[in-house]
């Protein structure tokens, strides 16, 4: 007997990096693929972020029904090969959602630990 999960499906934390990268990119109505999605994740967290993790990760969001993807019309700059461009579904917002409020509950309470130091 197997146990039924509860709530959307749980991500890691490089997971619900890229899910809220590619929100980002939705947003600001930046086409989501990896380029800039790696970019904004590089630029936001500091983090050097190689692309094949970019890539890994998303095949698993998606997979998980948390993203979905298409291919854009070929490219001559990228030798004839189309982008691969994402959207968060909402299977994958509500995992955001999720893992955002787990966050904050588990912070409760923590203020002065968690302040940022002072140099």
């Amino acid at each position: 007997m197997t146990a039924k999960r509860l709530g959307p499906p749980s991500v890691g934390e490089f997971e619900h990096l890229l899910l809220l990268a590619v929100l980002q990119c939705q947003q600001d109505d930046t086409d989501a693929y990896t380029v800039p999605i790696r970019q904004l994740l590089t630029d936001r967290t500091g983090r050097t972020v190689a692309r094949g993790a970019v890539h890994t990760s998303l095949d698993r969001l998606e997979a998980k029904g948390l993203v979905t993807s298409t291919k854009g019309d070929p490219l001559a700059i990228r030798g004839g090969r189309a982008r691969r461009y994402y959207t968060v579904t909402p299977l994958g917002l509500k995992a955001v959602r999720h893992a955002q409020a787990a966050v904050m509950t588990l912070s409760v309470g923590l203020d002065t630990l968690l302040e940022p130091r002072r140099s």
